[in-house]
């Protein structure tokens, strides 16, 4: 293909996989393997830089030019939809909004520093007590500087938790885009960004371990401007702050950089109106139950409000701040603990305050049968993908249902955002049920009543749910690969539509002659000047421009013998079951009509 076919097409710098796709019409899939090819292992959501991007599509067929970022977006060429508690802000007066204390995210590359970063914020040791020294979960915490306050979103930064940096990222104002002096840009580096750039906040960068012999703040600095963030200092618009966690250097210098920036954002909430917010993590504890660390965003949360967080609700019987201590009042930008909710919420969840817990009951309710009807009607006994592929004589199935089992968080959402993606024609996958951890009992059960596949990836299936298997015809799939886990999905997906007919030209003949027989009627005297003419084919018969008929052989006959197939250069006599009407000059287009599955 020459370059002047190519087809232009314009991208930002960088681009994710997804993103790509859509601007090319293109599965993403494909992008996915074109990259292996190129020595690049991505996922769905990660960013790849614009020249492996130009390189892709020219292997697509596409000429790849540069995207200007527009105003109010981000280098990826995307705002992304506005987190629903944006939304719910909008529906305030504005006279009644007034500042509030900007909330942060830490985010960035595994081990550059973020925990131990705010150890020296918030002077504690929160790293020395994880495993690993990574931090596992979210956590929130408030700082003074300057008798102002500042909240921050400890998100964690092992690549099992890119969806847990996500919603942090949802729920902030700024986001602090920690990175190491001694390391620079790397590939998570890349996707906190656009988290980051998604969730359409500023962004200012924590340069850490700059006390590190090795490092190299200058060639950080052009990795940061190759990503779009120019430092301040070489005449852009990023604040770039020098950091040392373990010296406790530029600490001031960062808070003082976030409130610069928090100035010139507007950070509004209205303390009296409605009382919303985000669900920053949930979990039972034995003996207090349910705690869910809530971050109010607009209004006063106190204890006995009733909160409402997806399908979890319930009237607030205590409230702790960040430190452990009770308090009787929330206010907007502050992280508390609460009890009182029936369920764990998930985590990134808006949560609301409603009139009454009878008010919060009907809502459930309204969702859960929501939820039902989706659900219903799955009682035929499960099948595998094998079956489900040779459902293409029957067509009678449109969905293919999956129950996905992961490892950990962080592999489940690329597993689902990947065969989610996926789709041949009508038909598309239904994720009906995920989680994290082996395959259980219940997961066959789901699969059982619902025809759908167990897919499994990095886990195993424990010995009941085997059992349960094999009594209840459900396949169970394990991967350890992800492109063998889409690439089975996607064919069984094709499988499942209708096959499409496909005409195979045999051969023709021309009619030289029309004769008639008693009790049989006409018959094409032809000659086959192309192919052949088989027995069990079917005949065009083809007048000029049009086909006056299509319809089986009765009878082909060589001379007097009656013959399965007759070859180019031999004459043959023609009847065909319901047609007589040949005229001399007539072309006989023989073919067979085959069912191919959905390329």
């Amino acid at each position: 293909m020459s370059e002047n076919d190519l087809k232009v097409v314009e991208i930002p710098n960088p681009v994710t996989v997804r993103d790509l796709a859509e601007r090319i019409e293109a599965s993403p899939i494909d992008i996915i393997k074109q990259l292996m090819a190129n020595g690049v292992m991505a996922n769905i959501n990660q960013l790849i830089d614009y020249d492996t991007a130009a390189i892709v599509m020219e292997e697509l067929g596409f000429e790849a030019r540069p995207l200007a970022a527009e105003e109010g977006e981000g280098a990826e060429g995307e705002k992304g939809e506005a987190p629903r508690w944006r939304r719910l802000l909008g529906d305030e007066p504005e006279e009644a909004l007034v500042p509030r204390p900007p909330v942060v995210t830490i985010l960035g590359h595994v081990d550059h520093g973020k925990t131990t970063l705010l150890d020296a914020i918030r002077q504690t040791d929160v790293a020395g007590g994880e495993a690993g020294g990574i931090t596992q979960h979210i956590g929130a915490y408030q700082v003074r500087h300057n008798q102002r306050l500042i909240t921050f979103l400890d998100t964690p930064g092992h690549a099992a938790f890119t969806a847990m940096r996500a919603r942090g990222a949802q729920g902030a104002d700024i986001a602090v885009l920690v990175v190491a002096a001694d390391d620079g840009v790397m590939p998570q580096t890349r996707e906190a960004l656009a988290h980051a750039r998604a969730a359409g906040v500023p962004v200012l960068v924590a340069l850490t371990k700059v006390d590190r012999d090795n490092a190299n703040p200058d060639r950080v600095k052009q990795q940061l401007a190759d990503i779009g963030l120019v430092s301040d200092d070489w005449d852009g618009d990023t604040m770039v702050v020098p950091v040392s966690g373990k010296k406790k250097t530029g600490i001031e210098d960062l808070l003082e950089a976030i409130l610069l920036v928090a100035d010139s954002t507007k950070i509004l909430a209205n303390p009296e109106g409605a009382t919303f917010g985000t669900v920053i993590e949930a979990e039972i504890d034995h003996s207090r139950g349910v705690v869910a660390t809530l971050l109010v965003q607009n209004g006063n949360l106190h204890p006995g409000d009733v909160v409402l967080a997806g399908m979890a609700h319930g009237r607030i019987r205590a409230m702790f701040d960040f430190q452990g201590n009770a308090i009787e009042e929330a206010a907007p930008s502050t992280p508390v603990a609460v009890l009182g909710l029936d369920d764990v919420p998930n985590a990134g969840e808006l949560f609301t305050v409603v009139e009454s817990e009878r008010e919060a009951k009907a809502l459930v309710a309204e969702q859960e049968s929501s939820a039902a009807e989706k659900a219903q009607a799955r009682s035929r006994p499960g099948r595998s993908l094998e079956q489900i592929f040779e459902s293409i004589q029957a067509g009678e199935v449109q969905e293919l249902r999956l129950v996905i089992k992961a490892d950990v968080q962080g592999s489940l959402e690329p597993v689902i955002s990947s065969v989610e993606a996926l789709e041949a024609g009508d038909a598309k996958v239904n994720v009906l049920h995920s989680g994290t951890g082996n395959i259980s009992e219940n997961d066959v059960m789901l699969a059982t009543a619902s025809d759908a596949v167990v897919i499994g990836f990095n886990v195993a299936a424990d010995a009941a749910a085997q059992r349960a298997a094999e009594a209840e015809g459900v396949d169970i799939r394990l991967y350890d690969i992800i492109y063998r886990l889409t690439e089975d999905v996607e064919k069984a997906l094709k499988g499942m539509l209708e096959p499409e007919s496909k005409r195979v030209v045999l051969g023709r003949a021309q009619v030289r002659a029309v004769f008639r027989i008693s009790k049989i009627g006409k018959i094409a005297g032809c000659r086959v000047t192309e192919g052949e003419l088989r027995r069990n084919a079917r005949i065009a018969v083809h007048r000029g421009k049009e086909i006056v008929f299509e319809g089986p052989i009765a009878s082909l006959k060589h001379e007097k013998d009656d013959v399965k197939e007759v070859r180019e250069g031999f004459e043959c006599g023609v009847n065909l079951r319901g047609f007589s009407d040949f005229e001399e000059g007539d072309v006989l287009e023989c073919f067979t009509e085959e069912k191919v599955p959905v390329a």
